[in-house]
Protein backbone atom coordinates (compact mmCIF):
# COMPACT_ATOMS: atom_id res chain seq x y z
CA UNK A 1 0.00 0.00 0.00
CA UNK A 2 1.56 3.65 -0.80
CA UNK A 3 1.30 6.02 1.26
CA UNK A 4 0.69 9.58 -0.41
CA UNK A 5 1.02 13.05 0.71
CA UNK A 6 -1.96 14.94 1.66
CA UNK A 7 -2.48 18.94 2.10
CA UNK A 8 -4.52 20.56 3.93
CA UNK A 9 -6.96 22.20 0.69
CA UNK A 10 -8.20 25.45 3.46
CA UNK A 11 -4.58 26.31 4.93
CA UNK A 12 -2.00 24.39 2.17
CA UNK A 13 -0.02 22.52 4.84
CA UNK A 14 1.04 18.61 5.30
CA UNK A 15 -1.35 16.74 7.22
CA UNK A 16 0.95 14.34 9.03
CA UNK A 17 -1.44 12.55 11.14
CA UNK A 18 -4.00 10.37 8.56
CA UNK A 19 -6.79 10.69 11.48
CA UNK A 20 -6.64 14.13 11.30
CA UNK A 21 -7.67 14.06 7.48
CA UNK A 22 -11.10 14.74 6.23
CA UNK A 23 -11.89 13.76 2.68
CA UNK A 24 -13.43 16.98 1.14
CA UNK A 25 -14.02 16.20 -2.36
CA UNK A 26 -12.55 15.32 -5.80
CA UNK A 27 -11.13 18.55 -8.05
CA UNK A 28 -11.42 17.48 -12.01
CA UNK A 29 -8.47 18.19 -14.20
CA UNK A 30 -8.21 19.47 -17.44
CA UNK A 31 -5.34 17.62 -18.58
CA UNK A 32 -5.83 14.46 -15.76
CA UNK A 33 -7.46 12.44 -13.56
CA UNK A 34 -7.66 15.35 -11.09
CA UNK A 35 -7.35 14.94 -7.36
CA UNK A 36 -8.55 14.37 -3.96
CA UNK A 37 -9.19 17.03 -1.48
CA UNK A 38 -8.61 17.04 2.28
CA UNK A 39 -8.78 18.95 4.83
CA UNK A 40 -7.40 19.07 8.89
CA UNK A 41 -10.54 18.68 10.96
CA UNK A 42 -10.34 22.09 12.67
CA UNK A 43 -10.38 23.76 8.95
CA UNK A 44 -13.23 21.95 7.27
CA UNK A 45 -15.56 24.73 8.67
CA UNK A 46 -13.43 26.96 6.31
CA UNK A 47 -13.62 24.86 2.89
CA UNK A 48 -16.78 25.61 2.12
CA UNK A 49 -19.37 23.90 -0.02
CA UNK A 50 -18.73 21.82 -2.51
CA UNK A 51 -19.28 23.95 -5.70
CA UNK A 52 -19.73 20.80 -8.12
CA UNK A 53 -22.59 19.43 -5.89
CA UNK A 54 -23.81 22.66 -5.04
CA UNK A 55 -24.61 23.26 -9.27
CA UNK A 56 -26.21 20.08 -9.39
CA UNK A 57 -28.30 20.06 -6.52
CA UNK A 58 -29.11 23.89 -7.70
CA UNK A 59 -30.67 22.23 -11.33
CA UNK A 60 -32.48 19.55 -9.37
CA UNK A 61 -33.98 22.06 -7.54
CA UNK A 62 -35.05 24.07 -10.74
CA UNK A 63 -36.10 21.23 -12.58
CA UNK A 64 -38.38 20.94 -9.98
CA UNK A 65 -39.49 23.95 -9.69
CA UNK A 66 -40.45 23.85 -13.07
CA UNK A 67 -42.65 21.17 -13.43
CA UNK A 68 -45.20 22.30 -11.26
Amino acid sequence: MTNSLRFCYPCGEQITDPDDAVYLGHEMSDSGPGWDLYAHRAHVEQSGPDPVATRIVARLLIVQALRR
